[in-house]
């Protein structure tokens, strides 16, 4: 199957062969000048400086006054990001339809997602449910919203996916942006908590479809929240 090509110079040599990445270092290539990159591609340095704008905006390249242009790791989250804050800005609906989406995603890759978790994994679940109990039972009572987002962050953290990684993490940062973490019915919390460590108990016990109805269950919480 061919290579797609891109609409923009940059992209195309970005995405090209001979520009790789550290692999152990995880850290990218310093890629030439601009002035160079024009001599280089026969593309005017406007038009570069055009291209990379967009390229840095998606996430792909990271350019620093000293250091010069270097690219990332690629990672879907910056892209879906601004997609996703754009839609919202024009219908709030839009987040609700990005919900539903985000919860086919989890529903989809929970069995091949918690078959990976490793004892680690499972100690910190635990540890954010733990956490999540002791803000729920205190005095004052606190919203646990950061255990929350770890969580199902955490379940899916060992995947190879970056478009599934993208996907949950805008979530999350949307779920925030439109309000839903400053306030929540109490039983409400007490109801997705109950869900939350009964999937984590059967991921760590290895009964992955017993985690997956009470994922399922947790998810139809929101449709009904206060």
């Amino acid at each position: 199957m061919a290579n797609p090509t891109l609409s923009s110079d940059f992209l195309n040599y970005l995405a090209s062969p001979r520009i790789s990445l550290d692999v152990a270092s995880d850290i990218g290539l310093h890629l030439p000048s601009l002035t160079e990159l024009s001599k280089e591609l026969g593309v005017s340095v406007a038009s570069l400086r055009e291209q990379l704008e967009v390229a840095e905006a998606m996430g792909l390249v990271e350019v620093r006054p000293r250091t010069g242009i270097r690219r990332l790791p690629y990672s879907f989250l910056p892209a879906v990001r601004q997609s996703l804050s754009y839609a919202i800005r024009l219908d709030r609906a839009n987040f609700d339809a990005f919900s539903e989406l985000r919860n086919q995603v989890e529903a989809a890759f929970w069995y091949q997602a918690v078959r990976l978790i490793t004892l680690q994994n499972q100690q910190t679940l635990q540890e954010l449910v733990a956490s999540a109990w002791e803000k729920l039972r205190g005095n004052p009572i606190q919203i646990p919203h950061t255990e929350h987002r770890q969580l199902h962050i955490l379940i899916y953290s060992q995947l190879k996916n970056p478009f599934v990684h993208g996907i949950l993490e805008a979530y999350w940062e949307a779920y925030e942006a439109v309000g839903l973490a400053m306030y929540a019915d109490y039983k409400y919390l007490q109801d997705v908590w109950q869900f939350h460590e009964q999937m984590v108990a059967a991921v760590c016990s290895g009964d992955y479809t017993a985690g997956y109805q009470a994922l399922i269950k947790h998810m139809d919480l929101l449709y009904h929240r206060p």
